[in-house]
C-alpha cells in the first residue's frame, strides 16, 4: 500500500520539475547577411533618386510653364501695340468734303475688323479741317466727316454704341503750314480707344 503514494509523489515531483524546468530558449532576430544591406541600400538609392529625377522634372515643367507665360505676355503686348497703330491710322477728306474716299474705305475696313475681334472695344471718332472757313462752318463739317466714317463702320456690322464722335473743327492742326500740303493733312478723321483696349486681338 505505500508503493502507491511513492508512485504518485514521484509523478507530481516529475511534473512540477517539468513545469518549473525554466523558460523556454529566447528565439534570436536573424541577421542580415551582405546581400540584404546592399539590396536594401540599393532600393533606397532608387527611392531617392526616383524622387531627385521627380524634383527636376516639376522644376522644369514649371520654368517652361512661366517661359510660356512670359513668350505669350510679350507676343500679346506687340500684338496689342500693332492693333493700336492699324486703329490710329487717320483717313483723309478732299476740301470741303465729307465723304470717304476709295483709298481710305480700305482703312476703315480694317477697323471694322478689329472691332469685330474685339468686342469690348468701344473707339471715339474725331472730325477736323483745315484752317480755310469760318469756326461754326469747320466745327459742322468736323461733324460731318467723323458721322460719316461710323456710318460706314456701322453699316459694315459694328455696334453704333460702341463708336462716339467728336468734332474738333480747325483747332486741332497737325500740320502748321498755310498751303495744300498742310491742308491736306488737317482735313482728316482721327481714331482713339475708349475702352477695351488692354489686350487687343489681331483681326
Amino acid at each position: 500500500m505505500r508503493r502507491l503514494p511513492l508512485l504518485v509523489l514521484a509523478g507530481l515531483a516529475a511534473a512540477a520539475l517539468a513545469a518549473c524546468g525554466g523558460s523556454p530558449p529566447p528565439q534570436t532576430a536573424p541577421q542580415p547577411n551582405a546581400d540584404s544591406i546592399a539590396a536594401a541600400e540599393r532600393a533606397e538609392a532608387d527611392r531617392r533618386a526616383r524622387e531627385e529625377a521627380d524634383a527636376r522634372a516639376r522644376e522644369e515643367a514649371e520654368r517652361i510653364a512661366r517661359q510660356r507665360a512670359a513668350d505669350s505676355l510679350a507676343a500679346m503686348g506687340r500684338t496689342t501695340e500693332a492693333v493700336r497703330t492699324m486703329l490710329a491710322t487717320m483717313i483723309h477728306f478732299d476740301f470741303d468734303k465729307s465723304n470717304i474716299r476709295p483709298d481710305d474705305a480700305g482703312v476703315l475696313d480694317q477697323k471694322i475688323s478689329i472691332l469685330q475681334a474685339n468686342p469690348n472695344l468701344r473707339i471715339r471718332i474725331s472730325g477736323h479741317c483745315d484752317e480755310r472757313g469760318s469756326d461754326e462752318y469747320n466745327l459742322a463739317l468736323g461733324n460731318r466727316r467723323a458721322t460719316s466714317a461710323k456710318q460706314y463702320v456701322v453699316s459694315h456690322g459694328i455696334d453704333a454704341g460702341r463708336i462716339e464722335t467728336v468734332s474738333y473743327g480747325e483747332e486741332r492742326p497737325i500740320a502748321q503750314g498755310h498751303d495744300e500740303t498742310a491742308w491736306a493733312q488737317n482735313r482728316r478723321d482721327e481714331f482713339e480707344i475708349l475702352s477695351g483696349g488692354d489686350a487687343l486681338r489681331h483681326p
